[in-house]
């Protein structure tokens, strides 16, 4: 004997049962008022959604917009800069895609800890950056020229950790990284140790425990000192790179970047107290 099965009436079963119910108990009336119940119901509901989507864009475009004049002209020249050049950074081999789009967006939102109203507003700084055509040469001449050397520093700190998010690291991009650097005048030594750290950082990322040899060597290109470097040298460097990312000589961008600063200051402070138990040691 083979299995009976029993179905269950789907959605237009129930709705019949629903009438003939209405039916039998208020007659043709009442089914008249439940149809136009759900005819309402069938419009209120997409209205009521509608409402609720353009309410929630209205309160942040009006909260992004509060923040903004809430902050200096130079942090929003600043922010507003950074993301026109990295904008063209990833639009030089003629494209800009959605893996450089979240690249950029989960930089922001992970690395700088904006929140909501701070990511709208950088997603309209990124939109209207990507519809528009733009020099990079002229981008960059404009920063130059309106901030100091050691906000230029914190900028090719920022492109080098966008450039090291993607994986395999382009060998075009670190070149571009490079002319960047040249034209903002920081010295190549520098731009060195900041592309060493991100370099060794990388490979470094998802491997085994850090060795005292690779942990000296992590310490050393935060430094940027020489293997064979003394203490006087180290001392040297130390004093110089506190001297450049102190945080208080970026702290009109604004607090994300005088947090950018802070961890930089961590690691120089990390660095120099290692190498100065060592050399006690010895």
């Amino acid at each position: 004997m083979g299995n009976r099965q029993s179905s269950t009436p789907g959605c237009g079963g129930c709705l019949l049962i629903t009438v003939l119910i209405l039916l039998a108990i208020g007659g043709w009336q009442a089914v008249g008022n439940f149809v136009t119940w759900l005819f309402y119901l069938a419009v209120a509901v997409p209205l009521v959604g509608a409402a609720a989507f353009f309410g929630f864009v209205y309160s942040m475009r009006k909260r992004a917009a509060a923040y903004e004049r809430s902050q200096t002209a130079s942090h929003n020249r600043f922010v507003h800069l950074l993301v026109n050049i990295l904008v063209c950074i990833a639009k030089e081999d003629g494209r800009f895609t959605q893996s450089e789009l979240r690249t950029m967006l989960d930089f922001f939102q992970n690395s700088l800890r904006y929140n909501q109203e701070q990511m709208y507003w950088v997603k309209q700084l990124i939109k209207e950056a990507k519809d528009r055509s733009q020099d990079l040469e002229q981008l960059l001449t404009e920063f130059r020229s309106s901030f100091a050397y050691e906000p230029r520093l914190i900028l090719l700190e920022l492109i080098y950790q966008i450039i090291y998010t993607t994986k395999p690291v382009l060998e075009q991009e670190l070149e571009l990284a490079r002319r960047i650097a040249a034209f903002l005048q920081i010295s190549a030594y520098e731009r060195q140790t900041i592309e060493n750290k991100y370099r060794h950082g990388h490979h470094a990322s998802g491997a085994s425990p850090a060795t005292p040899a690779s942990q000296e060597l992590r310490y050393r290109t935060v430094l940027g000192v020489e293997e064979n470097a003394d203490f006087a040298a180290i001392k040297k460097a130390y004093r110089q790179l506190s001297m450049q990312y102190h945080p208080d000589k970026v702290a009109h961008l604004g607090a994300e970047f005088k947090r950018v600063a802070e961890e930089k200051m961590k690691e120089i402070n990390a660095a120099y107290d290692y190498f100065r138990k060592k050399f006690e040691r010895a």
